[in-house]
C-alpha cells in the first residue's frame, strides 16, 4: 500500500514511503517519488536548510540520495531509474567510500550508458530513520550525523538489492 497515505484522526497521515507521520496536507508532492505531502515539504525544509543556514554541506548528496530511495513510487521509467542511481551513490559514498561529489560524476555516467535498469521491489521496511528526523538537528556536525545514519539505515534496508546495485555501481565505474 505504497501509493496512498492513511489518514488518522489528528490531521496527520503515515507517509506511503518512508512511513513517517506527518502533517496531512494537499500540499504539492514530487511527480514520481512515492511521498505524502507532508513528507514532501518536511524534504523541502531540510533542503532549504542545507541550502541556507548550513551552506550546502558535502553531505547533501546523501540527503537526496536517502530521501528518493525510501520514497521509491510505483514503477515507471522515471521511478526505476530515480531508484537505481540513488542506490548506487549511497553504495558509493557508504561501501566504497567515493566523495560525494564523484558519487553524482559516477551516476552521471551510469545514466549516459544507458544501461538496462530493473524495477527493484522495494522491501517491506525502507528503514526506521526518516526525514522527520533531521528537523530537530540543532548544528551542522549534528545534522550531518543525523543524515549519515538515515543513509545506512535506507541503504541497509534495501540489503536484498544489493548485488543488483553493486553491478550497476560497476558499470558507473568502470572506465570507458
Amino acid at each position: 500500500m505504497r501509493d496512498r497515505p492513511m489518514s488518522d484522526r489528528e490531521g496527520a497521515t503515515r507517509c506511503p514511503g518512508c512511513g513517517a507521520r506527518v502533517a496531512d496536507s494537499d500540499g504539492p508532492t514530487h511527480p514520481y517519488l512515492g511521498a505524502a505531502p507532508g513528507c514532501w515539504a518536511l524534504y523541502g525544509e531540510v533542503l532549504a536548510r542545507e541550502y541556507g543556514e548550513l551552506r550546502y554541506p558535502e553531505i547533501h548528496r546523501l540527503t537526496v540520495d536517502a530521501y528518493a530511495a525510501q520514497h521509491p513510487g510505483v514503477p515507471s521509467r522515471r521511478s526505476i531509474q530515480s531508484v537505481a542511481v540513488h542506490l548506487v551513490s549511497l553504495h558509493l559514498v557508504l561501501d566504497r567510500g567515493i566523495d560525494p561529489v564523484h558519487a553524482t560524476g559516477a551516476i552521471r555516467r551510469l545514466l549516459a550508458r544507458r544501461p538496462c535498469l530493473a524495477w527493484l521491489d522495494p522491501p517491506p521496511r525502507l528503514g526506521a530513520t526518516t526525514v522527520a528526523d533531521l528537523l530537530g538537528a540543532g548544528t551542522a556536525a549534528e545534522h550531518e550525523r543525523r543524515v549519515r545514519s538515515w543513509a545506512i539505515d535506507v541503504w541497509a534496508a534495501w540489503a536484498p538489492h544489493h548485488a543488483a546495485v553493486r553491478g550497476w555501481a560497476d558499470l558507473a565505474c568502470e572506465e570507458r
